[in-house]
C-alpha cells in the first residue's frame, strides 16, 4: 500500500514536472515570438527610413531641377516683369512709410489730447479742493458766529415777548385776584 502511494506521488510529481516543463517551453516560445516580432518591426522601421531617405533625395533632385528651370525662365522671360514688381514693391513701401508717419502723428495727437484731459482733471480736482476749503471756512465761521447769533435771537425773542407779557399782565392779575378771593 505504501508502495502504491509512493508510486502515485512519484507520478504526480512527474506530471507536475512535465507541466512545468511545458509551461517553460511555452514561455520560451512566446519570448521567441516576441523577439521575432520586434525584429520584424525593426526591419519595417529600417525599410521606412530607407524609403523616406529615398523620397528626400528625390525631392532634393526635383527641387534642384525646378530651381534651374526657374532661373532659366527668369533670365529669358521674366526680367521686365521682375522690374515692374520691384517698382511696385518700392511704391508699396513708400505708401507704408507714409501710413506709418500718419499713424505716428495720430498717436502724438492722441497723447496730446490725453495730456490735456489730465490737465483738465487736475484743474477740476483743484477747484473741488478749493470749494471744500471754502466750505470748511464757512463752517468754521458759522461755528464761531453761532453764540453771537444765538444771543441775538434771544434778544429778539425777548423784545418780541415783552409787549405780549405786558399785555397779558392785567389778565393774569385779574385771574389771580378772582381765584384768590372766590
Amino acid at each position: 500500500m505504501l508502495l502504491l502511494q509512493l508510486l502515485l506521488l512519484l507520478l504526480l510529481q512527474l506530471q507536475l514536472l512535465l507541466l512545468l516543463l511545458l509551461l517553460l517551453l511555452l514561455l520560451l516560445l512566446l519570448l521567441l515570438l516576441l523577439l521575432l516580432l520586434l525584429l520584424l518591426l525593426l526591419l519595417l522601421l529600417l525599410l521606412l527610413l530607407l524609403l523616406l531617405l529615398l523620397l528626400l533625395l528625390l525631392l532634393l533632385l526635383l527641387q534642384q531641377l525646378l530651381l534651374l528651370l526657374l532661373r532659366q525662365l527668369l533670365l529669358l522671360l521674366l526680367l521686365p516683369l521682375l522690374l515692374l514688381l520691384l517698382l511696385l514693391l518700392l511704391l508699396l513701401l513708400l505708401l507704408l512709410l507714409l501710413l506709418l508717419l500718419l499713424l505716428l502723428l495720430l498717436l502724438l495727437l492722441l497723447l496730446l489730447l490725453l495730456l490735456l484731459l489730465l490737465l483738465l482733471l487736475l484743474l477740476l480736482l483743484l477747484l473741488l479742493l478749493l470749494l471744500l476749503l471754502l466750505l470748511l471756512l464757512l463752517l468754521l465761521l458759522l461755528l464761531l458766529l453761532l453764540p453771537l447769533l444765538l444771543q441775538l435771537l434771544l434778544q429778539l425773542l425777548l423784545l418780541l415777548l415783552l409787549p405780549l407779557l405786558l399785555l397779558l399782565l392785567p389778565f393774569y392779575y385779574y385771574y389771580y385776584y378772582y381765584s384768590y378771593y372766590f
